[in-house]
């Protein structure tokens, strides 16, 4: 299974960007999807998740700016963000919580490469 990121940039404070990531490889399904960030000298944080049913969370720093979004189709999850901040600036990591078709009954956690975003005041 791999996870394949892309979107990321430099935007200047008040624009938008998105965020795709896709699943691939034998996955019997899909529990969950979402985004991570970590900024410079600053633990991974969740961003946002979306799980199979479509019910969603999102940090309090991004609630009303950041939409995710999923396409079952195509295992990709998408973060559409909107008015960025100088602090949103940090690489962006999607991961999947899915089950392999070599062992449907365990989930597991997988990750993307991270992307960079970086916001300019």
């Amino acid at each position: 299974v791999q996870l394949q990121a892309s979107g990321g940039g430099l935007v200047q404070a008040g624009g938008s960007l998105r965020l795709s990531c896709a699943a691939s490889g034998r996955i019997f399904s899909i529990n969950a999807m979402g985004w991570y960030r970590q900024a410079p000298e600053k633990s991974r944080e969740l961003v946002a998740v979306i799980r199979s049913g479509g019910g969603t969370d999102y940090a309090d720093s991004v609630k009303g700016r950041f939409t995710i979004s999923r396409e079952n189709a195509r295992n990709t999850v998408y973060l559409q963000m909107n008015s960025l901040k100088p602090e949103d600036t940090a690489v962006y990591y999607c991961y999947a919580d899915l089950r392999q078709v070599t062992s449907p009954r365990v989930s597991y956690d997988f990750w993307g490469q991270g992307t960079q975003v970086t916001v300019s005041s």
